[in-house]
């Protein structure tokens, strides 16, 4: 999987503050509806909430991948955010979360979405990769770390 076809430099965002595991998922749904505007913001933030439901996207070592399917996504559409401070995601570890991937996937890609989420949680078991996203200032030199071949 290459990142640049589901991530954007406009949607790789570096020091956003979110008070909560919920002001995260309306970040989330608010961006990816600015930038895909056939994706409802309502809509997506209560499948992001739905989908939490299930279980946390809080994969441990500081790193979420909040993710769902909606029928008015067409292609595979990810965003990058970076917190300026952690904020409890009720990871499997306990830890709070300053990496969040979200994933917003077409309602039919079922198996696609699995292969995504798949190769992103792989590749975010890199330490080398994670401080290098962790020191990164700028949305621009995020987006280069995150898309580096590996």
């Amino acid at each position: 999987m290459i990142i640049d076809n589901i991530l954007t430099p406009g949607r790789t965002l570096c020091g956003v503050q979110g008070a909560s595991k919920k002001k995260i998922l309306e970040i989330i749904a608010e961006i990816i509806s600015e930038h895909v505007p056939a994706i409802n913001t309502k809509d997506l933030f209560n499948s992001l909430i739905s989908r939490e439901r299930l279980g946390t996207t809080g994969l441990g070592g500081g790193i979420a991948l909040p993710h769902c399917r909606s029928s008015a996504c067409q292609h595979p559409t990810g965003l990058l955010i970076k917190l300026s401070e952690p904020v409890d995601f009720d990871s499997v570890d306990k830890q709070p979360v300053d990496l969040v991937f979200a994933l917003i996937v077409p309602e039919e890609n079922t198996q696609e979405h699995l292969n995504i989420l798949q190769a992103l949680a792989e590749r975010f078991q890199s330490e080398v990769l994670l401080s290098q996203m962790r020191a990164a200032e700028t949305p621009e030199a995020l987006y280069s770390i995150i898309c580096r071949p590996v």
